[in-house]
C-alpha cells in the first residue's frame, strides 16, 4: 500500500473514541482502525524507512495501574531507533499530529554519560549551540522528566544546570489537524522535522550512546 495520506476517517475514528472509549465500541470499529488508521500508518513508515525499522505501539492501554481505567490509547503512535542510539517517534491523534527524535527517557548508564558531557566546557557548550539551533528550526526540547533540583554531584549554579536537570533530551514538532495530513506532504514534513534534530541526535550519539544495561536494570536515577 503507497502512503497517499491519512483519510479525514483516522482522525475521526479517534474523535470517536474519545467519546465512547468502550471494548464495545473497538470491537464495533476495528476494522475501520486496521483498514484507515493503522494501514496508513504503516505505509507512511515505509516512506520513513531510513529512520527505522519501527514498531507500531498496541492501541489498548495499561490500566493495572492508572486512576484512568479506559482501555485504549487516544492515538496510534510508532517508535524507531537508530544504530546509533537515537530514537524517532510519531503518533497521530484526533487533534493532529506529532514527530520528535532523541533520547526520551535515559537509562541510568545513558545519564551519567550525558551529565558528564554537558559538564565539560567543550561538549557542553556545543549542545547548548545545537540546542539553540534545533529551537530556531521550529524544534520544541524536552524529556520524559526532569530533576528540580541539581543533580548530585553538580553545582545548582552551573552554566547549564538547566540541561543537566533533564533525564532525557527530544526535540519535537507538533502539528496541528490541517489539510496537508491528507496528502503525501506528511512524508516530508516528518522527514523534515527528524533532519532537523539530526545534529543534535548527532551529538547524542557520540556522547550518550544506547544503553548497556540489561532491561531490568536500566531504570532513571
Amino acid at each position: 500500500m503507497a502512503f497517499s495520506g491519512f483519510p479525514d476517517e483516522a482522525f475521526a475514528f479517534y474523535e470517536r473514541l474519545g467519546v465512547d472509549n468502550s471494548r464495545t465500541f473497538w470491537q464495533a470499529n476495528k476494522a475501520t482502525y486496521e483498514r484507515l488508521v493503522r494501514d496508513p500508518m504503516l505505509a507512511l513508515l515505509d516512506e520513513l524507512a531510513e529512520f527505522g525499522p519501527f514498531n507500531v505501539f498496541r492501541p489498548y492501554r495499561d490500566v493495572r495501574f492508572a486512576k484512568d481505567k479506559t482501555p485504549y490509547k487516544d492515538h496510534i503512535g510508532a517508535y524507531g531507533e537508530s544504530d546509533g542510539g537515537a530514537g524517532h517517534y510519531i503518533h497521530l491523534s484526533a487533534t493532529g499530529m506529532f514527530a520528535g527524535s532523541g533520547y526520551y527517557d535515559m537509562a541510568s548508564d545513558q545519564l551519567e554519560r550525558f551529565r558528564t558531557a554537558v559538564d565539560r566546557r567543550a561538549t557542553g557548550e556545543k549542545l547548548v549551540a545545537l540546542c539553540t539551533d534545533a529551537e530556531k528550526r521550529g524544534l520544541k526540547l524536552g524529556a520524559m522528566s526532569e530533576l528540580k533540583t541539581a543533580p548530585r554531584g553538580y553545582p545548582k549554579d552551573h552554566p547549564r544546570i538547566a540541561i543537566l536537570r533533564r533525564k532525557g533530551l527530544v526535540a519535537s514538532k507538533d502539528w496541528p489537524l490541517a489539510k496537508w495530513m491528507h496528502t503525501k506532504q506528511v512524508v516530508e514534513r516528518v522527514r523534515d522535522a527528524w533532519l532537523a534534530a539530526a545534529d543534535l541526535n548527532k551529538w547524542l550519539n557520540k556522547h550518550v550512546g544506547p544503553s548497556t544495561l540489561p532491561p531490568a536494570d536500566s531504570m532513571d536515577t
